[in-house]
């Protein structure tokens, strides 16, 4: 994982495509979210971060030249706006995401049913020069003064 940027309400981190990139990508949301004073919408946004990560390292990455040997062909991106929080996880396949009927004793595909029930709102788009951003948005109540 690359050292995190971070710019007031926005924070981004490069993974390497290593299949422990979920846990890093979920130390980096509950790291982010408590510097911006939302702890409590930590588990949620772990959660989906966990789903998109997992997603973009088991289906978007194929050996290293098919994405360039970038050193981090996943990024994850976190934005904070006035009442919600934006999770954004770009890799270097331009292939959309494909929800997956998943029978009930299959140990996958839920991944972006569980997203679209957990978030208020998710979509994906084409990321120049080539790939893909999937994000999801996490509504919160701004703290009372």
């Amino acid at each position: 994982m690359d050292a995190a940027h971070t710019a007031g309400g926005f924070a981004a981190c490069g993974l390497d495509g290593d299949p422990r990139n979920a846990g890093q990508a979920r130390r980096f949301v509950a790291v982010t979210l408590d510097g911006w004073s939302l702890p409590a919408l930590a588990g949620d946004m772990q959660l989906l971060v966990t789903e998109l990560v997992t997603n973009a390292v088991r289906h978007a990455l194929g050996p290293a030249p098919s994405y360039g040997g970038d050193d981090y062909p996943v990024w994850l991106g976190l934005f904070r706006h006035s009442d919600h929080v934006v999770c954004a996880v770009s890799d270097p396949s331009p292939e959309p995401p494909r929800p997956r009927a998943a029978g009930t004793s299959a140990t996958g595909g839920r991944g972006l049913a569980l997203i679209g029930a957990l978030s208020d709102a998710w979509s994906w788009c084409p990321t120049a020069p080539y790939g893909k951003t999937v994000w999801a948005s996490l509504p919160f109540l701004t703290p009372a003064r």
